[in-house]
Formats: structure tokens, C-alpha cells, sequence
């Protein structure tokens, strides 16, 4: 996988007059679901596509962004992909590409563009999005889109399958099903992951990469107070007025050691995480727990 991203993302810095450039490109919220969907699509299609035609897995986030996804960073780092080979939304001219008639796209994870982005619409050839193809084919109301890649891969080519991609596809897939709160893993997951186990055998156990998971979804390690509040922004709206709120877990004993006025932050800080709050020229909401 690191040997395409690099070669990709070279090629892409070379070549000033591309002739065919396929992207491969999430929403906007770049959850690990979305973002290895479009890694493992773009080195699927960069293997069995018509030759002259550069893929791309994009980023739809700029690279200031990044370090707020803690998770993905942590499963990319793991399996030595460095982050300087990939590609990010504030890197690539896509609107300049299609002007120019050379953009086709592959959507996964969503089925629409962003609203900067509309005028793309008529380059999106593929959407791989599980909530519309849910229903008789799965148990779960939304599967993830890692589970439809890896499926179209063992359909396919099941020879591009690596122990490295096993491992991206298989951690992906257990983390969205984390996120959906379910108890029980669903059959169709359960034969896919299994698959997987019994062609590479060397994959860590499940438990291990559930534990890990979870400790570095949370994990603020490396952010600042600010960067903190900024990977958890979230954003409330009555119709008129937008409202930023974060919240900074940690225990009350921790929080006094901070100086005074550490916990304003200015609505401008927000703006990188492309925010359009209204209100408030700081952001002050915090959660916090007494430690034992």
C-alpha cells in the first residue's frame, strides 16, 4: 500500500499536465471507514483499471486536520504508511481537473458531494455507499464500506489481497461496528473477518485491535487544550443561529492546574476545522470528573 501512495502521490507532484485522474474520495467527517475505503479502492482500481489513468485516494479534509483523527493515524502508523504520502482536499485542484475533462470520481461512504464540490457531479461514476445498499443483503441498517470494498476485492481480484491491506480492511470494519453499538457482530461480518483471518493467520487477535481502538479513539495525547476541543467540535443549529460546543474529559484535579483563561478559545480557532458558528466569541464548554 505505501509503494502505490508514494508512486501516486509523486506522480501527482510531477506531472503538470495529467491526462486521466481517477479519484477516490470520501464525506468530509473522514472517518476510518471512509478514508480506508478510499485507500484500498484507489490501489484496487490503480491495479485493474485501464492503464494511463492515475488513481487517487483523496483525503476530503485539509492536512492541518489530520492530527485530530486519532485512530486512523494510529492503524496507519502501525502498518508504516506515513502520512506525507497522502493526499489532502487542499492539494489537489479537482474543479481545475474537470474543467479540463480528465476528473472521474468514486464516492464512498456518501453518496453526495460536498456543497463546495456540486459542480463535480457530473464526474462521479461509482458510489460505494452502504446505506443504500442495505436491506436483504445485510443485517445491519449500515454496514460499512470497507465490508462492500473488501467484498468487491475477493469478488474480483482476491489475489491483490495482502496481510497489510487484511489488516486495514479488518480493523476498519471492526471499528464501524464499534461505533454502531452493537452487541453481536453480523453474520456477513462475521464471514468476511473470517475470511480474512484464515488467509492470513499472523493477524492480531480481534480483542487486541477492539482494546486499541478504543483507547485511541478517546486519545488526546500530542493535542493541545485547544486541538482537543477542536477533534471533538461539534456544531448546533436552530435554523438561524450555529452554536460550537467541545467538550475535554479529564478529572478535576488535573483541570486546576491549568492557568486561568486556558479554557477560553476564540471563535477564529475554530475556523480551521471550517466552522460557521454565530456565536459566542469563545467557546468555554468542558466535562469533566472528580478522579478517585
Amino acid at each position: 500500500m505505501e509503494e502505490f501512495l508514494q508512486r501516486a502521490k509523486s506522480k501527482l507532484n510531477r506531472s503538470k499536465r495529467l491526462e486521466k485522474v481517477h479519484v477516490v474520495i470520501g464525506p468530509k467527517s473522514c472517518d476510518l471507514d471512509s478514508l480506508i475505503s478510499a485507500f484500498t479502492y484507489a490501489y484496487f482500481l490503480d491495479k485493474v483499471g485501464p492503464p494511463g489513468v492515475l488513481c487517487l485516494p483523496v483525503l476530503n479534509i485539509p492536512r492541518t486536520e489530520f492530527i485530530y483523527f486519532t485512530e486512523t493515524r494510529f492503524i496507519l502508523e502501525e502498518l508504516n504508511i506515513p502520512e506525507s504520502f497522502h493526499i489532502f482536499r487542499d492539494e489537489i485542484n479537482l474543479h481545475q481537473l474537470n474543467d479540463e475533462g480528465k476528473l472521474s470520481i468514486t464516492l464512498v461512504s456518501s453518496s453526495e458531494l460536498a456543497s463546495e464540490d456540486k459542480t463535480l457531479e457530473s464526474a462521479v461514476v461509482k458510489v460505494i455507499n452502504p446505506a443504500e445498499q442495505s436491506g436483504a443483503r445485510f443485517e445491519l441498517r449500515e454496514p460499512s464500506s470497507s465490508l462492500l470494498v473488501l467484498q468487491e476485492i475477493l469478488r474480483e481480484a482476491p489475489e491483490l489481497l495482502t496481510e497489510q491491506l487484511a489488516q486495514l480492511l479488518r480493523g476498519s470494519i471492526l471499528f464501524k461496528w464499534m461505533a454502531m453499538d452493537s452487541e453481536k457482530i453480523s453474520e456477513k461480518q462475521e464471514e468476511i473477518l473470517s475470511i480474512l483471518e484464515e488467509k492470513f493467520p499472523n493477524l492480531p487477535p480481534r480483542e487486541d485491535i477492539i482494546n486499541i481502538l478504543q483507547e485511541t479513539q478517546f486519545s488526546a495525547q500530542g493535542l493541545s487544550i485547544e486541538q482537543t476541543m477542536l477533534k471533538d467540535l461539534k456544531e448546533l443549529s436552530d435554523g438561524e443561529i450555529k452554536v460550537a460546543i467541545s467538550t475535554v474529559n479529564m478529572n478535576l484535579e488535573k483541570i486546576e492546574l491549568f492557568p486561568k483563561g486556558t479554557w477560553l478559545v476564540s471563535r477564529e480557532a475554530f475556523q480551521p476545522r471550517q466552522s460557521t458558528c454565530d456565536t459566542m466569541p469563545y467557546c468555554t464548554s468542558r466535562s469533566f470528573q472528580r478522579g478517585n
